[in-house]
């Protein structure tokens, strides 16, 4: 695999970051897509990032981003005050995909969720990125629930 760094994003990463979101025809075919960083989203990056239990996490290899994804790190009352980590937003350039790219980045997620003492990782994935659902089990996640969302 190709050396990659993982950091934390920075403004200057939103245009790449947005780029790679929405690098897809079930992202493009949602409300709300967008290839430029409106004020919207500079806000949503301004209120993730001064958020201590929010990262947003880039991939760097040769100087360029290539991966991203973001965690969020949730306090509960169940499960003995049990704290978990929430991965959103998982995107690896599609030219690079294949590459081992997403597991060091899921990885690099891992490890950072546990050294924010969270015992639980989990993520939702939509139903038709059956390519995803093979690549999370591969890596140890289990479909044990059944996700709902409800726009509001």
């Amino acid at each position: 695999m190709p050396s990659i760094t993982f950091r934390h994003a920075t403004a200057t990463d939103l245009p790449t970051i947005l780029t790679l979101l929405a690098d897809d025809a079930i992202a493009q075919s949602r409300t709300g897509y967008a290839e430029a960083v409106t004020p919207a989203i500079q806000a949503a990056f301004d209120e993730i990032t001064a958020d201590p239990n929010n990262e947003v996490i880039v991939g760097e290899q040769d100087g360029q981003v290539v991966a991203t994804l973001h965690l969020t790190y949730i306090p509960g009352l169940g499960r003995g005050g049990l704290k978990r980590a929430l991965v959103e937003e998982v995107r690896v350039r599609a030219d690079l995909r294949g590459q081992r790219i997403g597991e060091a980045l899921m990885a690099d997620a891992m490890e950072r969720s546990r050294a924010r003492g969270c015992a639980l990782i989990q993520l939702t994935t939509d139903k038709r990125r059956h390519e995803a659902q093979r690549f999370y089990a591969r890596l140890g996640f289990v479909a044990s629930h059944e996700g709902m969302k409800r726009p509001l």
